[in-house]
């Protein structure tokens, strides 16, 4: 076979894998091009790239998941092949096809392999054959909701409810009992035609005490296939991934053999070429089942690149010039462990809601053993059209007990300052009991996401207290004025600090070099060094410690001993400004668009009762009714975008109503 000639690479995608790619294209020698939406203008991945092209609207249906502008785009750069990254349209076989008929190379599995295993029915029927352990369900006939719920009863509970041409979480629900089938049918259904333009689903058996490890396999064009090792991601919420390792702390030599066997015996029977991933079910009497194939490069594959000393994306490259695969099974060997964790906009002590805005510093630390993918940087916009996950911070240790502290090493001296991140939230979960100890399972999260998401570390009122501390500093060293610092305040004041929805009246004076900041009956004596820097220093009692902090349009970012709060500083507000008619209406939480609205001003609605659906962040938000009441006022309609804060709906309360 001639190796054909990869000379420019077009990136269809954005963010940090874009980025992952185009330095792969560097590090090659091959020239990479960025295709970039409106929102993603001034993006890092479309600076990063040789070349750059627009391909549309913000929204990604006219932009990142447009087949023909992406294949337009390449063929004006003259790029000989596109790279899909993950997500997006890595797994849509009619872009694969329309990649393919244009003359381009896809730098991925034929569309054939990704149809059959873009379909969860048509997938396990295939594993079945290929004699592939699966997961006890049904997908047959018509697949009407009245079908499934009839077929539910012999399944069992609990149960899951999956899209067919679903993935990444997105159109599935559990169900544990048949009362709750009905309702996860029909919000399955609708979040994965909104997805995925196909509401087809199957039911599958809930493995209890299961963990999830996934296989690394790789095949080239000549029929040969190897695994990399297995990864385990257990650690999931909503079914999407939060912490990934490899190796799986649980899976042995033998066990690797014959998960690993199984794995490449999916590949061989699809044909399948490139780079992909086969997960699977693993309980807890070591019996393992097929989940389904992601037929891409997966968002977790650095931890695998870590242990193996095998970069996957220019061995992608080679694969799609035609060369056969440089090693053998045999020739795989697993050398310490990597961990990874997933940093996401979003708000752990909110429903994990995704956040929005823009990012006000950014520094991420460095060592030999730490590796940051990312796609964001100090000034980013963090808009509401893609996912939330802004970095994957990846650690490489000589076991699992040093890359688990190594990690947490790194998450701790991460600064990101202007928006709400899951950080600490990871931080917790890797001192965790059963996590330290290899056992945790997938069910794990579930059992202690409300233990891990209550208030840690500092109060309100110590950070509150910090916080006037910095400001009297800075006005001190440079007689500047910050955003929420007001022209003419001189240090040695009177602050009033609203922070963590809390009000503080504090008052700071001087007294041999550290500010005596009391508040209420609480008075502490806080010394301050460094304090433009990201990091500063405070030395409380005498003991010195690192606080990291940024000043915001909003207020000041501290982030402090396990704790991050936003301190703004209303001395001279007006007294009242912010009351207005809060009480009994309904703010958004986040900007998003209105996909369904449910309840008209006049009618009455109770406790729990949804209010209206809330599209964000590529997900589905049930806003519900926080009281019995009746609707006095609605402020929005279906299809409206609305802006965080925003008023939606007011609500009088049943105790209210007149008559």
């Amino acid at each position: 076979m001639t190796p054909r000639s990869l000379t420019k690479i077009l990136v269809a995608n954005r963010g940090e894998i874009a980025c992952r790619i185009i330095a792969a294209c560097r590090k090659d020698g091959i020239g990479s091009v960025a295709v970039y939406s409106d929102a993603d203008h001034s993006a890092p991945h479309a600076r990063l790239a040789d070349e750059a092209i627009n391909i549309g609207p913000g929204a990604p249906l006219q932009s990142y998941l447009n087949i023909e502008a992406i294949v337009e785009a390449a063929i004006k750069t003259g790029a000989d092949a596109i790279h899909p990254g993950y997500g997006f349209l890595s797994e849509n076989a009619e872009f694969a096809q329309a990649v393919g008929e244009s003359g381009l190379i896809f730098i991925g599995p034929s569309p054939e392999a990704i149809q059959s295993m873009g379909n969860k029915g048509v997938a396990k029927r295939l594993m079945l054959d290929a004699g592939v352990p699966c997961v006890p369900g049904h997908d047959e006939g018509e697949g009407s909701l009245e079908e499934l719920e009839e077929a539910a009863a012999s399944v069992g509970f609990p149960l899951m409810v999956k899209a067919k041409a679903g993935g990444g979480g997105r159109g599935m629900r559990r169900v544990d009992s048949s009362t709750a089938l009905r309702a996860a049918l029909e919000s399955a259904q609708s979040e994965a035609l909104n997805a995925f333009g196909n509401g087809d689903l199957l039911l599958e058996r809930v493995i209890t005490n299961a963990r999830h490890v996934e296989f690394q396999i790789v095949g080239d064009q000549l029929g040969h296939v190897v695994h990399l090792g297995e990864r385990d991601c257990s650690l999931q919420r909503r079914h999407q991934k939060l912490i990934e390792e490899a190796p799986a702390p649980n899976v042995d030599k033998a066990l690797r053999a014959k998960m690993g066997e199984a794995a490449c015996a999916a590949a061989r029977a699809i044909g399948y070429v490139g780079v992909g991933t086969v997960e699977f079910m693993l309980d807890d009497r070591q019996d393992f089942y097929f989940l389904e194939m992601n037929t891409r490069l997966q968002v977790e594959h650095p931890v695998t690149e870590l242990v193996t000393g095998i970069d996957l994306v220019l061995l992608q490259f080679e694969i799609a010039r035609g060369m056969p695969l440089p090693f053998e099974q045999a020739d795989i060997a697993l050398q310490g462990h990597a961990i990874e964790g997933r940093l996401c906009a979003e708000d752990p002590q909110n429903d994990f809601l995704p956040q929005s805005g823009q990012i006000a510093l950014w520094a991420a630390p460095e060592a030999s053993w730490l590796r940051t993918d990312t796609g964001v940087e100090t000034g980013s916009e963090i808009g509401t059209f893609y996912d939330p996950m802004l970095a994957k911070i990846i650690v490489h240790g000589a076991d699992r007990e040093q890359a688990r502290r190594r990690l947490d090493w790194a998450l701790e001296n991460l600064s990101v300052c202007g928006l709400k991140t899951n950080r600490l939230f990871l931080q917790q979960l890797l001192r965790s009991e059963r996590f330290a100890n290899g056992t945790a399972t997938t069910d794990y999260l579930q059992d202690i996401v409300e233990t891990l998401t209550g208030k840690v570390g500092p109060s309100p009122i110590e950070l509150a207290m910090l916080a006037c501390a910095i400001w009297s500093e800075r006005c001190k060293a440079n007689a500047a004025t910050g955003p929420t610092i007001r022209h003419g305040r001189k240090p040695g004041t009177r602050f009033r600090i609203l922070l963590a929805d809390e009000q503080f009246e504090c008052r700071v004076l001087e007294a041999e070099g550290t500010w005596q900041v009391s508040c209420g009956e609480r008075l502490l004596s806080i010394g301050v060094a460094n304090v433009e820097a990201a990091s500063a220093r405070i030395c409380i009692d005498g003991v010195w410690s690192n606080i990291r902090h940024c000043q915001t349009p909003i207020g000041l970012h501290l982030a402090w001993k396990g704790a991050e709060a936003v301190a703004i500083d209303q001395t001279y507000a007006v007294e009242g400004e912010s009351a207005l008619d809060a009480e009994g209406v309904l703010a958004a939480p986040m900007t998003g668009r209105i996909l369904e609205l449910a309840v008209a001003t006049g009618d009455l609605v109770q406790e729990g009762q949804v209010l209206l659906v809330l599209e964000a962040m590529k997900m589905e938000h049930r806003i519900v009714a926080p009281f019995d009441g009746r609707v006095q006022k609605v402020f929005i309609a279906e299809d409206d975008t609305v802006s965080a804060k925003s008023r939606m709906i007011e609500i009088v309360p049943d105790g209210e109503l007149e008559g």
